[in-house]
């Protein structure tokens, strides 16, 4: 299987430590001929933060995709009817967005656009960075994992010494975790 062809939402979330790493996969994504459409929180939107600014990185995803950004739960509700995605990324996924759509709770871009596009019974890939998924954040992760058309990229403990309840997804699986969830399997193995 390829992405080439295939219409993909990306949507990213405020953990803007992870931004290096994902913005190469959007890259490679886009190179391989998958066509992308991007999606930012509030956060991603607006926070300027140590690891660049918001406009730095808006900047970049319009240059990636050539597309506008949906920043709003305006703009982000008509992803399901009208765009009409083979799968929906959300990377980095944070805590607060697990815990918003293990809960059905919709306001935000990121989780309209979430909603609007599972409508379609089509694929919601989660990319998980979050410093409580082996904390509070588990329950909803062991929700999600039993949703329908709902798929987490593989994922482990990035520093269990200092950060023991913190899980980060292998960012560089994203590819392989669509290939897999078009077809409607979860990648393996999930825990490395």
């Amino acid at each position: 299987m390829s992405v080439k062809g295939l219409r993909i939402g990306f949507a990213l979330t405020g953990s803007s430590c992870n931004f290096s790493n994902i913005f190469p996969v959007i890259e490679d994504l886009a190179k391989k001929g998958a066509d992308i459409y991007p999606i930012i929180s509030h956060a991603a939107d607006t926070f300027d933060t140590r690891f660049g600014t918001a406009e730095e990185w808006k900047n970049k995803l319009t240059m990636i995709t050539g597309k506008d950004l949906i920043r709003t739960i305006a703009e982000a509700e008509p992803v399901g009817p009208k765009l009409k995605l083979d799968a929906l990324v959300v990377a980095p996924c944070t805590g607060n967005t697990l815990a918003k759509l293990a809960n059905g709770i919709t306001d935000t871009s990121v989780t309209m656009a979430c909603k609007a596009h599972l409508r379609n019974q089509k694929p919601l890939i989660l990319a998980v960075a979050t410093n409580d998924g082996l904390g509070t954040n588990a329950k909803n992760i062991g929700l999600l994992l039993n949703t329908k058309n709902i798929y987490l990229v593989p994922l482990g403990q990035d520093d269990a010494i200092n950060k023991p309840n913190s899980l980060i997804a292998k960012f560089d699986k994203i590819e392989e975790t669509i290939e897999a969830a078009i077809l409607g399997k979860q990648f393996q193995p999930l825990l490395v």
